[in-house]
């Protein structure tokens, strides 16, 4: 069968990524794989990853829903699959402290409608990104080591497959499984102190929805559960700020960066 495109409305696509319930917190977990490439180099796994979202979709007046979440992502060691606090650079030498993504908050509306491949029983929206904007380091001398080129350019490639009866069906608010493919061609991160030697990461995961913060990978679930308690739901209400990301985050916490604090930063709920 040939998958054919097909337009759902915004709470179709509410259902995939979190839930009718604005009660309710809904989690998507990930893992994978990071890559070096490098010009004339040789494929090098730097880092496993495992991370996860902890959404809600909330419904407004204008008839779209507000998106709220938190997301955490743990840099690993590449062979034992430990989180690593410390890295030592292999191009020059250093060693660096770890700054694991804690993003709070990553924020969207919705509304209108979304395209997706329906292939009989299953449906696969799909989401090719290419973000371009400024580089708000790359003005400032001190994160010259870290992250000085003008501007930041990335692509994320995101495929969320989803059981396609369920999108119509009333009585559901959350669609009961979902496999997450996430690609991602990057820049260097910040921590990593890369400068501007050439090259750029290559993100490899995939990943799938969760019903409770139980069913949550161990490592993510000790970690909130000690450190980041923030992280066991998502915001109550779209919050009137920001968004989080590693440059921003590597930019407010340069000074427990530099004195070696570990990443993430404790967050009280």
């Amino acid at each position: 069968m040939v998958a054919v495109t097909q337009q759902f409305d915004a709470e179709a696509w509410v259902k995939v990524r979190a839930s009718l319930d604005s009660t309710q917190s809904t989690f998507l977990v990930w893992q994978g794989a990071i890559y070096a490439f490098i010009p004339g180099e040789k494929r090098s796994r730097l880092f496993k990853i495992v991370g996860m979202s902890a959404s809600r979709c909330i419904a407004t007046e204008a008839g779209g829903w507000d998106f709220t979440s938190r997301e955490l992502t743990y840099y690993l060691d590449p062979e034992s699959g430990e989180a690593i606090h410390q890295w030592q650079n292999p191009w020059t030498g250093e060693t660096v402290p770890v700054m694991h993504v804690a993003n709070n908050p990553v924020q969207g509306h919705f509304k209108g409608h979304f395209p997706a491949q329906v292939d009989g029983d299953e449906t696969t929206f799909v989401f090719d990104l290419f973000p371009t904007y400024p580089n708000l380091l790359a003005d400032d001398p001190k994160f010259a080591d870290y992250s000085p080129n003008p501007t930041y350019q990335a692509a994320e490639l995101f495929k969320l497959t989803v059981p396609t009866a369920e999108l119509t069906q009333a009585d559901i608010p959350s669609v009961s499984r979902l496999r997450l493919g996430w690609d991602r061609i990057g820049p260097w991160l910040p921590w990593m102190k890369m400068g501007d030697r050439p090259g750029h990461l290559i993100y490899s995961a995939y990943g799938s929805k969760v019903s409770h913060f139980a069913e949550l990978p161990q490592l993510l679930q000790d970690e909130i559960n000690t450190r980041v308690p923030l992280y066991q739901a998502a915001p109550k209400a779209f919050l009137d700020q920001d968004d989080m990301t590693s440059w921003l985050s590597f930019q407010q916490n340069f000074d427990a960066y530099l004195a070696g604090d570990r990443f993430p930063l404790p967050a009280a709920d």
